[in-house]
């Protein structure tokens, strides 16, 4: 029995086709610049970030645009996305440029903000690997102490809160962890003059005078530590006295406002802690 499809049979064309070595056309899948050893199979974002690289050129991408879109994200308490977003501004940054190194700090910033220390800590160590001496350092050695600190690293965070101020010494919040630090290795005396520091340089607020007078207490200066404890006190009773005007739309009366604030009990502090730098330019 004849098979009736072969009567009607389509004739396809019998040309001399393209040579083998034909790159205009494959159905191939393009060869990704890819070391297979480096990749974690696991991170669904390696294949994203290599056809980024392919697609946009870098001099298709506002870096800065990038940051400051990263630094709206962080203003809205959004730190995974910030975290994303800083990623590619360093990915689309000149390499090893100061704007590539502004996207590491506050990639770190937004990591410590979701409590992600370790990566953190890698963020400004990788910031700190392109320049350690740049106008970004001293915030990412600061910060850095301040992540190291939280992870329980208080030895490392000492040194990189040393090199913070020996890189600019005129950084308040630098100066107040160093002394933070200096306090909790016994050096009292040290660590005062530190808080002074931070403080004749713009960094007045109760938590620095809470530290200073307790570091005046363990140098034995007790009078001195209570004077500067009841200035704690009542700075941080109008600060919150401040902050529930600003809420309610009360504006405070002649000599400022009385009483206690919303702090919680009279007499209770807050948990003591480092001061972790706020993104650059945030």
């Amino acid at each position: 029995m004849t098979d009736e499809r072969d009567d009607g049979r389509h004739e396809f064309s019998a040309g001399q086709g393209v040579d083998a070595d034909y790159e205009e056309f494959t159905l191939d899948p393009e060869e990704l610049d890819a070391d297979p050893t480096t990749v974690d199979p696991v991170d669904s974002r390696v294949l994203t970030d290599i056809l980024d690289r392919r697609n946009v050129g870098s001099d298709d991408v506002d870096v800065e645009q990038l940051v400051d879109v990263g630094l709206s994200y962080m203003s809205i308490n959004r730190f995974e996305e910030a975290t994303e977003t800083f990623q590619r501004a360093a990915q689309f940054a000149e390499e090893d440029s100061l704007d590539a190194q502004e996207a590491w700090v506050n990639k770190g910033a937004a990591h410590a903000e979701l409590e992600e220390f370790d990566q953190a800590i890698g963020a400004y160590k990788e910031a700190l690997r392109i320049d350690d001496d740049s106008e970004h350092a001293a915030t990412a050695e600061t910060n850095l102490a301040y992540a190291l600190w939280e992870s329980g690293r208080g030895e490392q965070a000492l040194e990189h809160a040393e090199r913070a101020v020996e890189t600019d010494p005129r950084f308040a919040e630098a100066w107040y962890n160093r002394g933070f630090l200096l306090v909790e290795r016994g050096l009292a005396e040290d660590a005062v003059s530190c808080f002074d520091n931070a403080i004749r340089l713009g960094y007045r607020n109760a938590d620095v005078l809470e530290e200073k007078a307790r570091a005046l207490e363990e140098a034995g200066d007790h009078e001195q530590a209570e004077e500067v404890a009841d200035r704690a006190d009542e700075l941080r009773r109008e600060t919150e006295e401040e902050l529930i005007d600003e809420q309610t739309g009360q504006a405070p009366g002649p000599g400022g406002a009385g009483g206690r604030g919303s702090g919680g009990r009279e007499g209770e502090r807050p948990q003591r802690e480092l001061q972790g730098e706020g993104p650059e330019g945030f």
